[in-house]
């Protein structure tokens, strides 16, 4: 059982609503058809099957995991000269974890002449403020059921990578409900030339 104040989970794929049992008798009902009736079982609402909070993240897991392959096949079937890295992995946010973010893809890019950005394409299932300290979502509305963005990242090669906030106070490289609109930023992100990106702006 989960602590007083947190949220309660139930699956409600098991969840019956209240059948009353026929008023015929098992022999009445023999006699009458020759069959003997093989009800479905009678669930009511004290009979609901709590998840675990586990259970809960592994099922929102798998969600932004398909989620998450879907965007990557759609960002690599626009032109062939765009090619990001499949790096799909989730997290679902401890407390609530029906909330949870997918990580897609990562690279790099040439913002401005003397500035390579190594940043990372995410989309989640709330919409939420990125902060500007060490608590990277803020305010979470999870009214809104999707957001898409970039953040720029630092990090040496096999340890883990943290958010470059040199770049833009936050780090944050774009942000949208849209998945046309990220899409046509991560687009702009990975184009190889002028030609490509005036492409992705007719979209």
């Amino acid at each position: 059982m989960q602590a007083r104040g947190k949220l309660r989970y139930y699956d409600s794929r098991e969840y019956r609503p209240y059948v009353a049992p026929a008023k015929a008798t098992y022999h009445s009902e023999f006699l009458r058809t020759g069959r003997i009736s093989r009800a479905h079982p009678i669930w009511v609402p004290e009979e609901r099957r709590y998840l675990t909070y586990q259970e809960v993240a592994d099922r929102t897991g798998k969600k932004l995991t398909v989620a998450g392959e879907k965007s990557h096949e759609r960002i690599n079937g626009f032109h062939r000269s765009i090619r990001f890295p499949k790096l799909i992995f989730h997290r679902t946010l401890e407390d609530n974890p029906h909330l949870g973010y997918c990580h897609v893809t990562a690279a790099s890019t040439l913002l401005s002449r003397h500035a390579q950005v190594s940043w990372s394409f995410y989309i989640a299932n709330f919409f939420s403020e990125i902060g500007e300290n060490d608590r990277f979502f803020e305010r979470i509305n999870p009214d809104y059921s999707r957001m898409f963005f970039a953040v720029a990242i630092e990090g040496e090669a096999g340890k883990p990578t943290r958010l470059d906030r040199s770049i833009r106070g936050n780090g944050l490289l774009f942000q949208t409900r849209d998945p046309k609109e990220a899409l046509k930023n991560v687009l702009l992100l990975g184009a190889p030339d002028e030609a490509v990106r005036a492409i992705i702006k007719r979209l």
